[in-house]
């Protein structure tokens, strides 16, 4: 029996549901102020991501149950998934240091890798590489930055849960394209989940994912990742190219902040991201062309790389030297500099 009847109602979950933490955010004050650094203009509730983290992970379960996804699956993701929600759902109502948020992202990762069995070997240049410890180490700082920058994009109303959608979206058509249509369900999960919420996030949104959503949408989606790299090495590349925006934005972002001596922990609006929703008159947009480019230009180059036409390494380069360009020209050279 298929269990594509789950899609719809995942989405209309977590629709319901975010409607219903709206109402909570509202009755216990728990809103974003606006303040110097943000992008937004109207305080506006938080928390909302929660209605994703509720509606997909009930449904991981009954996936199982119909033989559509291995159970060490989804104890993973429920574990590294429920811990980075739970964490930030700690920290939406009153705050946790960061060491200790840090702790909790990296216990998330470490459970995630234990029952998926690590970072599966890679193709590179047409050889098959095991990495051994040395991979599930650098696993573990994916899964860990995934989770984080997820929470560094997460700065316009819509971006970080259409992001979530589209990424889905094309990793469902890869597995679709290595003959593995069966396995593209969970993912459609997750894009079932994030767009019921993001009715309620559409540029203005009425309410925020909070870091209970964004951290979640993050180490899930470096999860999926890995699970789709044990059923095929290419696929990791795919889903790494797949998620090219978010990535590149978030990546240079730090290190331009690191080469001009900033605390990279402080709150700021210097991603490119940022920049570009205040220089084109606000945050649809640039929500709507972070879309545009995951659809359109990410997933044919994933998709040629699925395929086995084109390296996975020079796939990643074709996509993302465009990106770091487009984020340079955004951001500016001068910003690379202390006190430019």
């Amino acid at each position: 029996m298929s269990a594509f009847w789950l899609l719809p109602v995942v989405a209309g979950l977590a629709l319901l549901l975010t409607g219903a933490m709206r109402h909570y955010a509202l009755s216990r004050s728990l809103l974003d102020i606006p303040n110097a650094r943000s992008s937004h203009s109207q305080p506006t509730p938080r928390g909302g991501g929660i209605a994703i983290v509720i509606s997909f992970l009930a449904a991981l379960p009954l996936l199982a149950l119909s033989g559509l996804l291995p159970w060490p699956v989804v104890w993973a993701l429920m574990g590294a998934g429920g811990l980075a929600a739970g964490v930030g759902f700690l920290d939406d109502h009153s705050h946790v240091a960061p060491r200790w948020r840090l702790l909790t992202h990296f216990a998330g990762a470490l459970w995630l890798l234990a029952w998926l069995q690590g970072l599966p070997p890679l193709a590179l240049l047409g050889r098959t590489l095991d990495l051994g410890l040395l991979g599930d180490m650098l696993a573990a700082f994916y899964l860990v930055w995934l989770l984080n920058l997820y929470n560094f994009m997460d700065g316009i109303d819509g971006i970080a849960s259409l992001e979530a959608i589209c990424v889905c979206l094309g990793g469902a058509v890869l597995y679709a394209l290595v003959g593995q249509s069966l396995l593209a369900l969970t993912p459609l999960l997750l894009a079932a989940a994030a767009a019921g919420f993001l009715y309620w996030n559409f540029p203005p949104a009425r309410i925020f994912l909070g870091d209970s959503g964004s951290g979640f949408l993050g180490i899930v989606l470096g999860g999926l990742s890995l699970q789709a790299a044990w059923i095929d090495p290419r696929l990791l590349w795919g889903w790494l190219i797949l998620l090219g925006v978010f990535l590149m934005d978030a990546t240079l972002t730090l290190f331009r902040r690191l080469a001009r001596g900033e605390k990279v922990l402080e709150a700021h609006r210097s991603h490119a991201y940022q920049v570009a929703a205040r220089r084109y008159g606000g945050h649809l947009p640039v929500t709507l062309a972070t879309g545009a480019l995951t659809l359109f230009w990410l997933l044919p180059i994933a998709a040629w790389v699925a395929l086995g036409r084109l390296d996975g390494l020079v796939g990643l380069l074709l996509a993302y030297v465009p990106l770091g360009l487009l984020v340079l020209r955004e951001t500016g050279m001068r910003a690379w500099s202390p006190g430019g």
